[in-house]
């Protein structure tokens, strides 16, 4: 069975390769400093139910442990080690004095309801309150939670506070969970930061590959909230969006014979895609060009499933929800000469290869899903400073942040490159391929360490 952890650390072990740490520093990092466990026990009639619950703390060299809280029936130790320690490299990556957290819960949300929700938000911080903190580790909403939660989270860690006599500011308790509704101290431009986030990462790069097309074709598969915000300011910034889907399947303007060059594609509307998809609960059949949505312009459009959507001949492909949706099993089928993953571990490392063998361009999660966080790290700031920045502001700084460490990044991999450092496969005894997930990885590393 896959092991979301050992997975993690195989990538850093991978990395070492390159960066031949001190063994003290490897170890160090080859695990979280803290891991704690508490089985949440909640009311129930006459009974109660028991919920498994984590909060992992995995390094705090460059600041507060950070990372969001999921509540999800597949919740395990091992992703929740996992997920934080990805976070200590896409913290250390965005250039933000955090370090990487990660909490959830076993539980399935969808059979709760909000009392069941708002209980469980509840005992998870009176269970793991004492190690949480604005300067210790600050949570954020995560798999199915969002600002409510976070609302009622923050209002049970003040009780813990004043039950317990520890004495903290108003605007410290705010800053002990980022990712609050705007009029509780959330901070403007959060929910569209991933998306935006990934856009700008993606035009700081194909300027330094000196890829100057302004017309580019993207498919985005995932239309949540970051898939929608990322394919909204694509097209705003002169990108074409032609396919996007959600877990119930697609739609492109691009026809089944269709080449990625010299096409007068239609670029889709994405704004009342979204529109018609909360109306009929899918993005599938929704037919929408110059902000109308009808049947009548079904000819410009074929239905796609997300198995399909992958494998489109666009110039970029943008997966946005799922883990492990390219793998060796259809990497040989992907066209796309770019991808950018805005979902968490969306190729595999069997499917890397594959593509990386054939010039394909990653770009990877840790860099290109890390605008959530650092507008998160906005928010901490805004609290813990009671300042209060327009979204212009804040979107602003977001272009600051991501521009910067996508040419981090992109250094970083010059100089891999250009070092021609040759590292032994093990597998198959060849040259070690840099590509910009080792690039992005060796950097993160290299920040925690110290280096």
């Amino acid at each position: 069975m896959d092991d979301p952890f050992k997975n993690a650390q195989q990538q850093l072990k991978k990395v070492n390769r390159y960066l031949k740490l001190p063994a003290a520093t490897l170890r160090k990092l080859l695990k979280p400093q803290h891991v704690w466990k508490k089985t949440l026990k909640i009311p129930s009639y006459k009974s109660y139910k028991t919920y498994k619950s984590y909060r992992v703390q995995h390094n705090n060299a460059l600041g507060p442990y950070k990372g969001g809280i999921r509540f999800h029936p597949n919740v395990s130790l091992s992703e929740v080690k996992a997920l934080s320690m990805w976070m200590t490299w896409k913290c250390a990556v965005a250039g933000i004095p955090f370090g990487g957290g990660k909490g959830g819960v076993v539980c399935d949300p969808h059979k709760m309801s909000e009392e069941e929700l708002e209980a469980v938000s509840r005992a998870y911080v009176r269970a793991f309150y004492k190690h949480l903190g604005p300067n210790l580790d600050v949570p954020a909403p995560d798999v199915n939670t969002n600002s409510k939660i976070m609302e009622w989270m923050v209002d049970e860690y003040n009780k813990q506070q004043t039950t317990n006599n520890k004495q903290q500011k108003k605007n410290e308790i705010l800053a002990t969970f980022t990712g609050k509704p705007v009029d509780k101290g959330g901070s403007l431009g959060r929910t569209e930061a991933t998306g935006r986030g990934g856009v700008i990462v993606l035009q700081t790069l194909l300027k330094l590959i000196k890829n100057v097309d302004k017309s580019l074709t993207i498919a985005v598969q995932g239309f949540g909230n970051v898939g929608y915000y990322f394919a909204k300011i694509a097209n705003e910034e002169g990108f074409k969006v032609v396919a996007v889907s959600d877990s119930k399947g697609g739609i492109t303007t691009l026809d089944q014979k269709s080449k990625i060059k010299n096409q007068n594609y239609e670029q889709i509307d994405i704004e009342q895609t979204l529109k018609c998809k909360q109306e009929r609960g899918t993005v599938a059949g929704c037919y929408c060009l110059g902000s109308v949505c009808d049947i009548k312009y079904k000819e410009k459009f074929r239905e796609i499933t997300n198995d399909e959507l992958l494998e489109l001949p666009v110039d970029i492909l943008v997966p946005a929800a799922l883990e492990n949706v390219i793998n060796e099993k259809n990497a040989h089928k992907i066209k796309a000469k770019i991808i950018l993953e805005m979902a968490n571990g969306p190729v595999t490392p069997e499917a890397e290869e594959i593509l990386t063998k054939r010039g394909v361009i990653i770009i990877p999660d840790v860099l290109a899903n890390s605008g959530g966080v650092t507008v998160s790290y906005f928010e901490w700031y805004q609290n813990m400073h009671n300042e209060r920045w327009t979204e212009k502001q804040v979107n602003d700084k977001l272009r600051e942040y991501m521009e910067r460490a996508a040419k981090e990044v992109w250094e970083q991999f010059m100089k891999m490159t250009n070092d021609k450092i040759q590292i032994s496969n093990q597998i198959q005894n060849s040259k070690f391929k840099i590509n910009l997930r080792l690039a992005t990885y060796a950097l993160a590393v290299k920040k925690v360490a110290g280096m």
